[in-house]
């Protein structure tokens, strides 16, 4: 399984970006995906995920009513739309990928994904 990030750049605070996150060789019908991001000097955290098969989405405290994650099946593709961007949201995005289903509880822990990509930097600077 291969997981490619893209979308990131630099955008001012308030603007908004659209994160794409492809996933090529997916055998698993079902399971999670995720995206973290880690600011420089801090740790990797919890943004937003969801299942391929069900209807939940999951937001970290710090990002909803800003962010929305979707997906597309066929294509094996999923997004964060991010809105009303600040800069405490510069950050590298990860996307990751969960085989299988999982409670809804455990989507924010990073130990429960499977594969990883190598992120996609996100700047938001005044």
């Amino acid at each position: 399984v291969q997981i490619v990030e893209s979308g990131g750049g630099l955008v001012q605070p308030g603007g908004s970006l659209r994160l794409s996150c492809a996933v090529s060789g997916r055998t698993f019908g079902d399971g999670v995906m995720g995206w973290f991001r880690q600011a420089s000097g801090k740790e990797r955290e919890f943004v937003a995920a969801l299942s391929w098969s069900g209807g939940s989405i999951r937001y970290a405290d710090s990002v909803r009513g800003r962010f929305t994650m979707s997906k597309d099946n066929p294509k094996d593709m999923v997004y964060l739309q991010m809105n009303s961007l600040k800069p405490e949201d510069t950050a590298v995005y990860y996307c990751a990928a969960r085989r299988g289903r999982t409670k809804v509880g455990v989507w924010a822990r990073q130990n429960e994904y499977d594969y990883w990509g190598q992120g996609t930097r996100v700047t938001v600077y005044s």
